[in-house]
């Protein structure tokens, strides 16, 4: 019998998974995704020594893609016991600053975070709801986005606004967190030197930000009390005037439908008219696709400016993420921006966002026997 981790990262419509042994090791026994859920879904699995294999499954929601991921980790690990399940939680708010069993009272406190993240943390909650129901006897631990960025200075964490509003939880969060603790992880395993130097970490990807990191701590950052600030994303406006949300509630607008048009519409989707996906604008010889992308690097080259003026410097950019770890003329653009900062290194690197959960989890396992 194994004793094993279970870890669910749940996006808007996709359910990636991986399990580790509770124990020891980085690499995992089992991985894969269900992706394309509501839609024309499919499943992957990479049995660990082994090959990638999809299907066509029936995933109408996300509660039944973990239902199919429990009847596949079921047939390839019939001797495994899961006895923690960690979850990726996009938002934790000014409520949860590390990892943390969930239980009834965490998971009610958690829905009252819902409209921060419409994006992924309702899936998110769905993943731990159906999970409990799935393992009964594993642990629920949540592991958040926001948590790297806590204890940035006051002064990257607030806005112009009166203070109470600060003290009532009106704050510059952050996310990609864990990505950003999976990135100095593995730097420092590479014997680099983290603590002495400043950089950016560029996690670009459908969801984009980019995290100043000054002594080895996030420092600043792009995106801030949602997840829709800073730099532009696949559907995402990114940096907005408010002043165009107060022109669109004039002319009357709901917020359901401004909601709608900032997260579903906007970003490389908006503006080419074409896709959210930087790999179909790279191959489209529609100017639109051009134009989209050259305001995708602007905007980059703008924000990772910004953070160096924070950190009074800039080392090293450090690139993740789908377009960050693939699109190699993305990078070169973007560095290409930053040549007058003295040159500063580029760096990439895959960013492994379930391992760090997997090891939180192992953590708080480990402490509570």
């Amino acid at each position: 019998m194994t004793t094993a981790i279970l870890v669910l990262n749940a996006g808007s419509s996709s359910v990636k998974f991986a399990v580790f042994p509770e124990d020891r090791g980085e690499e995992p026994l089992l991985s894969g995704a269900v992706g394309r859920i509501g839609g024309n879904a499919s499943v992957s699995i990479l049995p660990a020594g082994g090959e990638r294999k999809s299907e066509g499954v029936d995933a109408p929601t996300h509660a039944a893609a973990l239902a199919v991921l429990a009847t596949k980790l079921a047939s390839h690990l019939p001797d495994a016991t899961i006895t923690g399940i960690g979850h990726r939680v996009v938002h934790g708010g000014a409520l949860y600053s590390e990892p943390v069993v969930v239980d009834d009272g965490v998971l009610a406190s958690l829905d009252t975070l819902t409209p921060l993240a419409p994006l992924h943390l309702p899936q998110g909650l769905e993943g731990i709801r159906t999970a409990r129901a799935l393992f009964p006897n594993a642990r629920q631990i949540g592991c958040f986005d926001t948590a790297f960025h806590a204890e940035k200075p006051w002064l990257h964490n607030s806005f112009a606004l009166p203070q109470s509003y600060y003290d009532a939880g009106l704050r510059r969060y952050g996310f990609h967190g864990l990505s950003c603790q999976s990135i100095l992880r593995g730097l420092r395993d590479e014997g680099y030197p983290v603590a002495d130097r400043k950089f950016v970490i560029a996690h670009l990807g459908n969801g984009c930000s980019a995290t100043a990191v000054l002594g080895g701590k996030g420092h600043a950052t792009t995106m801030g009390f949602s997840a829709l600030d800073g730099l532009i994303m696949g559907t995402r406006c990114g940096q907005i005037d408010p002043g165009v949300l107060l022109y669109w509630m004039g002319q009357g607008k709901s917020a359901e439908e401004i909601e709608t048009l900032l997260y579903r519409q906007s970003g490389l989707l908006g503006l080419s008219g074409l896709s959210n996906d930087m790999r179909d604008l790279e191959q489209s010889d529609d100017p639109a696709a051009a134009r989209a992308i050259e305001a995708f690097v602007a905007r980059a080259v703008e924000e990772i400016c910004r953070l160096a003026g924070t950190m009074g410097g800039l080392d090293a950019v450090v690139f993740c993420g789908g377009i960050g770890e693939n699109a190699a003329s993305i990078r070169d653009r973007i560095m290409a921006g930053l040549t007058f900062l003295s040159s500063p290194e580029m760096l990439v690197r895959p960013t492994r966002e379930e391992l760090e959960i997997a090891l939180s989890v192992r953590n708080l396992l480990s402490r509570a026997t």
